[in-house]
C-alpha cells in the first residue's frame, strides 16, 4: 500500500512504470500532490515505512508493518479496471475478520467489486476520506486510497502466507492475462 509514500521508491503499475517520492508534509504520485496531517491515524505509518508490501490474487494490496498490523486497499490495476470509483462501502471499526471475509465494496460506473481481507485480525481504522472522495480509490489506490488498517491475529502466518503474492509474483500474474 505505502509503496508510493516511501521515501523514494519505485511504483510498478500493470500498465506503466512511475516513480514516487515522500516527505513527511506532501506524498506525490502520479503526479498528484496530498497534503498529510501530522495528526492523521497514517502519519506516523509513513514516517516508519512497511517492513513488506503483498498481494492478492483478488488484486488487493496488504502493506505489513513493524506494530503487527497492515493496511488494505485494491491495486492500481483494480483501480483501472473498475475506471471511475463513485462509491467505496467501508468496514466498521472493531470488526473481527478472517482470511477471505468481505470487508467492503467498491462501486464504479462500470462495475461493482467486493474488497475481501487478506489477513484474520481486527479491523483498527478505515480510511473515511473516501466516504467524501471515493475517487482517491482512482488517483492513489496505493497510497491515500488504502480501505482499512487490520491489527493481525497472527503476524508469523501472514508472513508465511503462500496465498499472498510478492510483488514480482503479483506482476507474473498480471502478465498473465
Amino acid at each position: 500500500m505505502f509503496r508510493s509514500v516511501l521515501r523514494t521508491s519505485t511504483v510498478r503499475a500493470a500498465f506503466a512504470p512511475r516513480i514516487a517520492t515522500f516527505s513527511t508534509s506532501r506524498i506525490i504520485a502520479n503526479s498528484i500532490s496530498h497534503k498529510v496531517s501530522k495528526g492523521s491515524h497514517v502519519y506516523k505509518y509513513l514516517e516508519e515505512g512497511p517492513k513488506s508490501v503483498k498481494y492478492t490474487a483478488e488484486h488487493e494490496w496488504l502493506a505489513s508493518f513493524a506494530d503487527e498490523s497492515g493496511f488494505v486497499g485494491i491495486t492500481q490495476y483494480a483501480s483501472e479496471a473498475l475506471g471511475d470509483v463513485t462509491f467505496v462501502e467501508l468496514p466498521e471499526v472493531g470488526d473481527r475478520v478472517e482470511i477471505g471475509d468481505t470487508i467492503g465494496s467498491v462501486e464504479s460506473v462500470k462495475s461493482a467489486s467486493e474488497i475481501y481481507s487478506p489477513v484474520a485480525g481486527e479491523i483498527v481504522a478505515v480510511n473515511t476520506a473516501l466516504e467524501s472522495e471515493p475517487s482517491l480509490i482512482n488517483t492513489d489506490p496505493i497510497g491515500e486510497g488504502w480501505i482499512a488498517h487490520i491489527k493481525y491475529d497472527d503476524a508469523s502466518a501472514v508472513e508465511a502466507s503462500e496465498e499472498l503474492l510478492s510483488e514480482e509474483d503479483y506482476d507474473a500474474s498480471l502478465e498473465e492475462h
